[in-house]
């Protein structure tokens, strides 16, 4: 070789030098452990099978593991190892496509979070994927939603119903036997209804309903109880009866709370006596019907009765007039042996009776 020559391999040598460094540091660059694929977001069923694929290039001298990273990270495995001691978890490896395989079966509530693939290259540096598994639950109604309301009339209320499960439950109202809700509608959709001025009619039980789809979702039954003042109706306001014979006046009182009843007479209040018997039904907890017996009338029973219902919201009365007639009025007095005179009709009528039919029998002849 010539000086020529000589000199001019001397002059490049550093280039080349510098060359063959920088592709040994562009190769050594490539080689960088990297993730090449990770499983997508898995939505499973509770019960269910789950796999978490992480393929991961030019990590053959690192080790690869798959933590949980929820609020306390759970190592589940390192390199080819299973760590976490649970027969539901298994691992594979697949090394034609450097792929690490993690199952669950029997997938419980519990699993359901964030699932990372990480490389650890150093103390500050890895390299990592991450894939979300979420659980189906069925809709489960909490405890802080409304369980029963007791309101005044005229007040603004608000129930409260909320679910949990996955996917997000929708929250339905329903009223019992499909009545109209105070929103004007069958139905309304939304953790929160409310009544801004609240009626009587608006008592009763209304439904919260949770479904997601999955299972046959939650309900619950929310009962409204309105306290307000009597309101007293009276079927029949004016009654005739005869001299001798029992009569009951009525009254239906509405109330809540339940009311204190009386029946009066010029002005006196009456009571259980050989003349009265007063007797209260309640039909449910916001009705009660009232009867008053008048038992064997005399001429001074008859005129105007007094209904009153009282409670802490109001009182209400109504009035009852008991005449007089000359035929007694069926019921009470027809029929029933213990009423004033009423075994003697009963055995008039028999007879006219039975002479009936003697007679038709003898112009037969």
């Amino acid at each position: 070789m010539s000086r020529f020559h000589l000199k001019m391999f001397d002059n490049l040598l550093p280039a080349l030098l510098l060359f063959i460094t920088l592709v040994a540091q562009q190769a050594q660059a490539q080689r960088t452990p990297t993730i090449s694929y990770i499983t997508q977001e898995q939505i499973k069923d509770i019960g269910g099978t789950v796999e978490f694929d992480c393929s991961v290039q030019y990590a053959k001298e690192y080790n690869v593991m798959f933590v949980k990273t929820d609020t306390d990270p759970v190592f589940l495995t390192i390199g080819s190892t299973l760590v976490i001691k649970d027969s539901r978890f298994s691992l594979r490896y697949d090394p034609n496509s450097s792929t690490y395989k993690l199952q669950i079966k029997d997938i419980q509530e519990t699993d359901a979070g964030t699932y990372s693939c990480q490389v650890v290259i150093s103390t500050v540096h890895k390299v990592s994927a991450n894939v979300k598994l979420s659980v189906r639950r069925p809709p489960v109604i909490a405890d802080n939603s409304t369980q029963s309301i007791v309101a005044s009339e005229g007040t603004e209320v608000q129930m409260e119903c909320y679910a949990s499960g996955y996917p997000t439950p929708t929250v339905t109202w329903r009223r019992e036997n499909n009545a109209i809700l105070p929103t004007d509608s069958a139905t309304y959709v939304g953790n929160i209804l409310r009544i801004k001025s609240l009626k009587k009619e608006d008592r009763g039980t209304y439904y919260c309903v949770a479904d997601n789809g999955v299972s046959k979702g939650d309900r619950r039954n929310i009962n409204v109880e309105v306290e307000f003042a009597p309101v007293i109706t009276v079927p029949r306001p004016r009654l005739g009866q005869a001299l001798q014979y029992d009569m009951d006046l009525e009254c239906h009182i509405e109330a809540y709370p339940p009311p204190a009843i009386v029946w009066t007479k010029d002005d006196i209040q009456l009571a259980n006596n050989q003349h009265y018997t007063i007797s209260h039904f309640a039909t449910a907890d916001e009705y009660t019907d009232s009867t008053l017996r008048v038992i064997t009338i005399e001429k001074r029973q008859y005129g105007d009765y007094v209904c009153k219902a009282t409670n802490r919201f109001g009182d209400a009365e109504a009035r009852v007039n008991l005449f007089e007639t000359i035929v007694p009025v069926c019921p009470p007095a027809c029929g029933q042996a213990y009423y004033g005179g009423a075994e003697h009709i009963a055995a008039s009528a028999s007879s006219f009776a039975l002479l009936g039919i003697l007679l038709a029998l003898l112009f037969a002849r």
